[in-house]
């Protein structure tokens, strides 16, 4: 098997072996409802010309450039993520892709990979992926896949998402934002090397910084407080990780402390702390219902 190249020696090490060859997908890999999905979803390749699109898709306006450039995407690879469609009066109607149909359309493609489920399939499907999103026991990349899925295949917006699991809508984001990530980073974060906290920082950064900072961060521990400042230095030329501001058993016990907050509050939580150690919890709410629900959890 293979590593992305790039990655630097030692790094292969930390990585489950079976998660890293080039094939690698954590779609696949770490969908909750894989195995019920294979049992009610047909995967085939039709003709465009078999697809319709739903009437009542909420979707009215495609953008014209972005369809153009995804076009351009499928002639060079290929349709990857295939369409969700359900049959429907001798042809199929979709369910969710209806911008990769347009867009294989404009491209040319005679013939898509879809999954074909009947409503009802699709019904249950989505009750049980939320049922297993609110499993405590799924790690953050299983649940970030989750709610991907629950985005990608059933058509679902981020808001509706969290409204269905009980989340903040920025809190279903961010865990979204993991996936992506370099893939062998992900598959740290799901075998418990590193957590999420630890990574979060890292989103969006370089591969080679990204690659550098890995085996330091897991051998020497770092708190996501210390990957963050991290980060912030290194952005003003400064790769130093100023310890005397970052205590990582102190920041331990803030994540901890936050992560609990957040779990009860069902809201986004901070820490600011001051050099002597002092400092304040900051709680966010969307309007005064919300802060009356805060209130009255904390009471």
């Amino acid at each position: 098997m293979s590593v992305k190249k790039g990655l630097g020696r030692g790094f292969e090490s930390l990585i489950p072996v079976d998660l890293i060859d080039d094939s690698f997908d954590p779609n696949s890999v770490y969908d909750p409802t894989a195995q019920q999905d294979e049992k009610v979803s047909q995967e085939k390749t039709l003709p465009l010309t078999k697809l319709t699109a739903n009437p009542d898709q909420p979707r009215r306006h495609f953008d014209q450039e972005a369809l153009e450039e995804l076009a351009a995407s499928i002639k060079e690879h290929g349709l990857i993520q295939p369409i969700v469609v359900t049959p429907k009066d001798g042809g199929y109607e979709i369910v969710a892709g209806e911008r990769r149909f347009r867009a294989s359309t404009i491209a040319g493609i005679k013939e898509v990979p879809v999954i074909i489920r009947s409503m009802t399939d699709q019904n249950q499907l989505e009750i049980s992926l939320i049922e297993n999103i609110q499993r405590r026991d799924l790690n953050s990349i299983e649940t970030a896949t989750a709610y991907a899925k629950l985005r990608d295949q059933f058509n679902l917006t981020n808001e509706q998402i969290a409204g269905r699991v009980h989340k903040s809508t920025s809190a279903v984001i961010n865990t979204m934002r993991l996936l992506k990530l370099p893939k062998e980073v992900v598959a740290l974060i799901a075998d418990g090397q590193l957590t999420e906290g630890q990574a979060r920082p890292l989103i969006g950064q370089e591969p080679d910084v990204i690659v550098k900072l890995i085996p330091r961060i897991i051998a020497e521990g770092w708190s996501a407080r210390a990957v963050e400042q991290y980060v912030v230095n290194l952005k003003k030329g400064n790769e130093a990780v100023n310890e005397s501001q970052v205590s990582a058993e102190t920041e331990k016990q803030h994540e901890a402390a936050i992560e609990a907050l957040r779990e009860r509050l069902n809201s986004k939580v901070s820490i600011r702390t001051n050099s002597k150690g002092a400092g304040n919890i900051v709680i966010a709410f969307k309007d005064e219902d919300d802060l009356v629900r805060i209130q009255s959890l904390l009471n």
